[in-house]
C-alpha cells in the first residue's frame, strides 16, 4: 500500500513538472499610440507685385482699370499712339505721360462729373510696351537703348547708358526730341546743370525720346 502511494506521488509530481514546462504566459501586446500626421502647411500664394505708382505710362502699354464696387466698368485698354484710351461712360481719356496714380485720378475726376459718386479707381500695367530711347551725337556709344520697366531714368542716366560724354561734348547743349500729344517737340536741356539738381528735379526721359548731345564749339 505504501509503495502504491509513493508511486502516485511520483506520477503527480511528474505531471506538475510537465504542465509547468508547457505552460505559456500570455503577454498582452503593448498598444502604441500613433499620432496622426498633420497635413502639410498650406502655402499662401505669392501676391503679384504691384505696379509702381510712379511708373509713367506710354503708348502701347496695356493697362487694367478697375473701379471698385462697379465691376461693369472694369476694363483692359491698350494705350493708343496719341496716348489715350476710350473708357466707358467718359469716352477718350489722356493717360500717356502720366504716372499710373495720375491716370487713375484723371479717370476718377471724369467719372465724378455726373456719373458716379466717390468712385475708387485703380490702374495697373499688365503688359509693357517696348521702351526704347535713342542717344546720338557726342557720346561714346551712340545707339538705341531699352529703358527698364517700372523705373525712372533721368537724362544723365540715359547718357551713361550710351557710355557717357565724349571729350568734344557740349554738356550744356543737349536736345531731346519728344512727341507730346502727337506733336514733335524739341527740348533744350543743360546736362551740366543737371549734375547740381536734386533727384526730384532731374529731367526724366520717356520712351521714344531721341537725345542728341551737341559738339562743343571751341
Amino acid at each position: 500500500m505504501k509503495n502504491r502511494i509513493v508511486l502516485l506521488q511520483l506520477i503527480f509530481a511528474t505531471w506538475l513538472t510537465l504542465t509547468g514546462t508547457n505552460a505559456q504566459t500570455t503577454v498582452a501586446p503593448r498598444a502604441e499610440a500613433v499620432a496622426p500626421q498633420a497635413p502639410p502647411a498650406a502655402v499662401a500664394p505669392q501676391a503679384p507685385s504691384s505696379t509702381l505708382d510712379n511708373y509713367i505710362l506710354s503708348p502701347n502699354d496695356i493697362i487694367l482699370v478697375k473701379v471698385f464696387e462697379d465691376p461693369d466698368l472694369d476694363s483692359q485698354h491698350r494705350i493708343s499712339q496719341d496716348g489715350t484710351i476710350n473708357f466707358p461712360l467718359v469716352g477718350v481719356v489722356q493717360v500717356s505721360g502720366r504716372t499710373v496714380t495720375q491716370a487713375a485720378s484723371t479717370i476718377r475726376d471724369r467719372l465724378l462729373k455726373g456719373y458716379l459718386r466717390n468712385p475708387q479707381v485703380r490702374v495697373n500695367v499688365i503688359q509693357y510696351a517696348s521702351r526704347r530711347i535713342t542717344v546720338l551725337g557726342q557720346v561714346q556709344k551712340p545707339g538705341s537703348y531699352v529703358l527698364p520697366n517700372e523705373e525712372r531714368v533721368d537724362l544723365l542716366q540715359a547718357i551713361a547708358m550710351a557710355g557717357g560724354f565724349t571729350r568734344l561734348a557740349d554738356e550744356g547743349r543737349v536736345l531731346v526730341r519728344r512727341n507730346v500729344n502727337g506733336v514733335d517737340t524739341i527740348l533744350k536741356i543743360n546736362a551740366h546743370a543737371e549734375t547740381k539738381n536734386s533727384s526730384s528735379q532731374l529731367f526724366e526721359v520717356q520712351p521714344d525720346d531721341r537725345i542728341t548731345v551737341r559738339e562743343r564749339i571751341f
